[in-house]
């Protein structure tokens, strides 16, 4: 049965991947790390992000990367403990030259929240989730 999951994206420079995704507090597995792939650890659980330069990535996929100027194929999302936390990570994400598309704003009543984009395109957001609001 599977053991584990990990998320693969393509990526245009993985060094410049590296000091994005580093810029906003997170760190890299040397296990997995040399010049066209690179792991990204996140959360609790270890969850790994696999960064492949694009043309490793085309090799895996046998078909035409998504151009994400014009298309997502995913969005990966990402828990924050608190409202502040969203805000600080927006702040970050800014600093390190990602592109804020969707302003720190409440959703649904029971989420806060942005939407970025990072070097390569890639849609992610950044939630705070208040379940006791879920359902009012």
């Amino acid at each position: 049965m599977t053991k584990e999951i990990w998320l693969n994206i393509p990526v245009k420079n993985i060094e410049k991947s590296k000091a994005f995704f580093t810029a906003l507090g997170y760190a890299f597995t040397s296990k997995h790390d040399n010049a066209v792939m690179a792991a990204l650890i996140i959360g609790s659980n270890k969850f790994p992000v696999m960064l492949f330069e694009e043309s490793v990535f085309k090799s895996f996929i046998q078909t035409e990367i998504t151009d994400t100027k014009k298309s997502s194929e995913l969005l990966i999302s990402l828990d924050a403990e608190s409202r502040e936390e969203v805000d600080e990570f927006a702040k970050k994400v800014l600093a390190a030259g990602g592109t804020i598309y969707a302003p720190p704003a409440e959703n649904q009543g029971w989420m806060y929240g942005f939407a970025f984009i990072d070097l390569d395109g890639h849609r992610w957001n950044v939630l705070h989730m208040d379940y006791n609001k879920l359902g009012k």
